[in-house]
């Protein structure tokens, strides 16, 4: 089966991870402090802290948002449950703004017509690689005082209007699952502008450990001192994984352009074919096409996705609207909320995309699905 998605390991990624096997360090060593430092340039210089998971990330991020019971977060359907399930998770009220119908990216207008008094974080998700409208959507948030994150799970080394994804909104995190634009294994970091919000990020995500003297509530005690003022979890990546990540930075550049070869192959030869619709780009952006979200027209999603999977074709959908998972449905949350991520939705197909794909799989991938078409 061709999958839809897969990580690229080269033999540089593989000496990166034997060196660290040899060395003193497996855990939260210099090889992290290395990673969390190239993650931060290449967001715009604010500060990185890393993770275990791009879920992880997000859960750091909300609890350094200081999000509690009673807050509100406002977050897009469009996206994978993490996005809104961390803000679940610390008690907030999740309300889901619906879509451009285009793009699936979060619509600034159905935004400013959820927020409130209060709304601590308005969230949006890069999907498929896009960059949302940042601009838009941190004046909403700045507007009621609340913070903007952005889930860049999907667009590691995408612009928007020539800023890199990590210097666009308050917050943003990112994922480096085996799937994603570059890969740890698992893993994820947060990005704070604000120094305070990435210290509480930090703390939580180190079981809430304060190592600061000069902040220290008990005090007397010897060298050995650490204390916990707030509950926190052991969400810390380690060495070999970031040794692995360093090396993945070194070819994100290439993978961004192999993903937008395959982008414009599949363009090319879908544009103009009978019963779909091929993604949108915005004008103002320079994504990293994590996914190539087809759009099969005329209810025959299900029909073509049947047919291809059993060619040897790994399609993917991606996503159905969170608020249809029944642990949001039970909460009392209904279908018909967001009428354009349902419609996307039910047509919504990924064809297979990663730099290691070749143009003679890519080919593959549209006869057989000119094959299911028919």
């Amino acid at each position: 089966m061709l999958p839809y998605g897969r990580q690229s390991i080269s033999e540089e990624d593989i000496a990166a991870v034997t060196e660290i096997l040899r060395g003193d360090w497996l855990t939260t060593g210099p090889s992290v402090t290395a990673f969390e430092g190239a993650i931060s340039e290449l967001s715009g210089g604010h500060r990185a802290v890393s993770a275990t998971s791009g879920t992880a990330a997000l859960h750091m991020a909300y609890a350094a948002a200081g999000v509690a019971k009673g807050d509100q977060v406002i977050t897009t359907p469009m996206t994978f449950i993490a996005t809104a399930s961390g803000a679940s998770i610390l008690g907030a009220d999740v309300v889901f703004a619906d879509i451009d119908e285009q793009t699936a990216l979060i619509d600034p207008e159905a935004v400013s017509a959820a927020v409130t008094d209060r709304t601590r974080v308005i969230a949006a998700v890069d999907y498929a690689g896009q960059p949302a409208d940042y601009d838009a959507l941190q004046a909403i948030a700045n507007g009621v005082g609340a913070l903007a994150l952005d889930d860049a799970a999907h667009s590691i080394g995408g612009t928007y209007r020539g800023r890199p994804v990590g210097d666009l909104a308050d917050l943003t995190t990112f994922s480096f699952f085996p799937t994603k634009n570059m890969t740890t294994g698992e893993g994820g970091a947060i990005v704070a502008k604000d120094p305070a919000i990435a210290q509480r990020a930090h703390e939580f995500h180190f079981i809430g450990l304060v190592r600061d003297p000069d902040r220290f509530q008990i005090t007397g005690e010897g060298p050995w001192h650490q204390e916990v003022h707030e509950f926190g979890l052991n969400y810390r990546l380690t060495d070999l994984a970031s040794a692995l990540g360093l090396a993945q930075l070194t070819r994100l550049a290439t993978f961004k352009r192999r993903r937008a070869e395959i982008t414009a192959r599949y363009n090319e030869a879908l544009s103009e074919l009978d019963g779909v619709r091929v993604p949108v780009q915005r004008d103002d952006v320079d994504p990293v096409w994590h996914l190539y979200p087809l759009r099969i027209l005329e209810g025959r999603r299900r029909e073509v996705f049947e047919r291809m999977r059993a060619s040897g074709i790994g399609v993917q959908v991606n996503y159905m609207p969170v608020y249809w998972h029944p642990v949001y449905a039970n909460a009392g949350y209904r279908r018909g909320m967001c009428p354009n991520a349902e419609a996307f939705y039910q047509e919504e197909l990924s064809l297979p995309i990663f730099p290691d794909l070749t143009d003679s799989q890519v080919d593959q991938v549209i006869d057989t699905l000119l094959a299911a078409l028919r």
